[in-house]
């Protein structure tokens, strides 16, 4: 009866806001498109499809809310105007109560909140529709305090997205069998994404690995603060964290009155996100404004102080090379290479002509080259290609959609800080030393490095091995077999030192080449 309710509820928003139309209007037959045309009299449809769109998922609730929000990365599926306005949804909601998330604290460690923390603020400083978060200070082991954030999950949660998503699931199955759109647009295969990504964020724990991940792998550098997770009082629906102070980066103002220096902010942005893919392949890709602050604090002054750990994208080392050949090719021109990069991919059918897949290419990458290198955005240049791509049945892999929207948002917060700013000159060092590291010595020093272990295991079962084999002929035969043995190794010396020989050409030839690419690759 609920699930009824809240399909009939579903049903009359996208009457209200005209969403029927915009789904009939997309079919084929004239019958259909007629009906769309009956339908919308007497309703007030003057707004742009957008807008009645991203309104509507608002009237619906927090989910669909989140899927607009997952939607709005999809412009390589999406029409311009409606990805543009899906974007503009925010994630506000109102927070639920301080006694159901004392309980929900008290619950997941069994024990009352007194003896957790020393004071817990009722007010939540943030409320989005997963999750809200508290101020606390931490009664730690030895006595001491230590100010601590605490995460607590909206309670039945899941339940209302698992519900949410069956009538979304259903949906999608009617417009992918009935819309001319349908299979081109994929809805069943966004829709799986969209449950991927809300149950990841639904564990905390998960979260809480991301987060301690990332602090990791950025130590050292020197340019970004992320809370610590504090393991014992982690669980799925609550998580206990560092609590970070700073300046949100969205107040540009009051950063540069307290002395920050906004151009080194947004190359420190920009450096930061490009060690995270080309160094690690491991990123966090939710960096817009709101999930930002910068340190002001004198120890860390100036550094970013990064939050909220839900979504990470991770990318293997194929996925690394696709993109660091693809940048470099298109600042040199070479649409051809670019288009090859598809194909060989494996993204595009092996029978789809270069010359034409060259030719699109080189429509949407061409009038870049008309504007200053620092106008130029790579997310905008990626979505293009993605969207060129459709048309010759390309397979974008969703990890590359993730990037494409992280480095979108990248973008478009460091130009706020530094309209002046080029990415390229910032990405091009990552790009360099990556391809350096793929074609020179380095690469073949780690494949050996990698492949110690197991040369380490088999030479202590030589001696054995040998042993065996020369007592393998029992019947006499042990000095033939041992001459020919002897033989063996005799050609297996000549093999080793032709080996060693060819290596030291190798390594030399790298060398070579490596100066050659830092020479004329850029």
């Amino acid at each position: 009866m609920t699930r009824l309710l809240r399909a009939t509820y579903i049903a009359w928003v996208a009457l209200r806001y005209g969403l029927d139309e915009l789904v009939l209007t997309s079919f084929q037959h004239p019958g259909v498109r007629l009906v769309a045309r009956i339908a919308s009299v007497g309703r007030d449809l003057s707004a742009p499809r957008g807008q009645r769109l991203r309104e509507a998922l608002q009237q619906l609730g927090p989910i669909f809310v989140k899927f607009g929000q997952v939607l709005s990365t999809r412009r390589d599926l999406l029409p311009a105007d409606i990805a543009d306005e899906l974007a503009l949804l925010q994630d506000r909601v109102p927070p639920f109560p301080a006694e159901v998330a004392i309980t929900t604290i008290e619950h997941a460690f069994r024990k009352p909140i007194g003896e957790i923390f020393t004071s817990f603020e009722r007010e939540p400083v943030a409320s989005a529709s997963i999750a809200q978060v508290h101020f606390a200070t931490l009664r730690e082991p030895h006595g001491g305090e230590r100010e601590a954030a605490v995460k607590v999950l909206r309670p039945g949660m899941l339940k209302v997205i698992d519900q949410d998503l069956d009538l979304i699931r259903t949906m999608a199955g009617w417009i992918e069998r009935l819309s001319a759109d349908g299979k081109r647009l994929k809805p069943r295969e966004v829709v799986a994404e969209f449950d991927k990504y809300l149950h990841d964020e639904l564990d905390l724990v998960r979260e809480a690995a991301s987060a301690a991940q990332l602090r990791r792998n950025m130590d050292g550098l020197d340019l970004v603060l992320i809370p610590e997770m504090f393991w014992d009082l982690c669980r799925p629906d609550v998580m206990v964290m560092e609590r970070m102070s700073g300046i949100p980066i969205g107040q540009t103002e009051r950063l540069r009155a307290a002395g920050v220096d906004m151009k080194q902010l947004a190359r420190d942005g920009v450096t930061i996100f490009f060690t995270q893919v080309f160094r690690d392949g491991f990123f966090h890709a939710d960096m817009h404004p709101g999930n930002i602050m910068v340190s002001v604090e004198p120890a860390t002054f100036g550094r970013y102080i990064s939050l909220d750990f839900g979504i990470v994208g991770t990318l293997t080392e194929y996925d690394k090379e696709y993109l660091a050949q693809n940048f470099t090719a298109f600042f040199r021109r070479d649409y051809k290479r670019v288009a090859e990069l598809h194909i060989e991919s494996g993204w595009v059918p092996p029978d789809t002509r270069v010359d034409e897949l060259e030719a699109a290419i080189r429509s949407v990458c061409e009038p870049y080259f008309d504007r200053p290198l620092k106008e130029i955005s790579l997310g905008m240049v990626l979505m293009r290609l993605f969207q060129t791509s459709r048309r010759f049945n390309v397979v974008i892999q969703p990890q590359l959609v993730l990037l494409q929207k992280t480095l979108l948002n990248i973008e478009g917060l460091g130009r706020q800080l530094d309209p002046d700013l080029d990415l390229w000159s910032t990405a091009k060092p990552f790009l360099e030393k990556w391809m350096l590291d793929q074609v020179g010595p380095r690469r073949l020093w780690r494949e050996m490095k990698a492949q110690a272990p197991y040369y380490a295991r088999m030479l202590p079962d030589l001696p054995r091995l040998l042993h065996g084999y020369l007592q393998r002929d029992a019947a006499g035969d042990a000095r033939r077999e041992l001459r020919e043995l002897l033989a063996e190794q005799r050609r297996a010396n000549r093999g080793l030192r032709a080996i060693a020989w060819a290596g030291v050409g190798f390594a030399l030839g790298m060398l070579a080449m490596q100066a050659l690419v830092r020479a004329h690759l850029f």
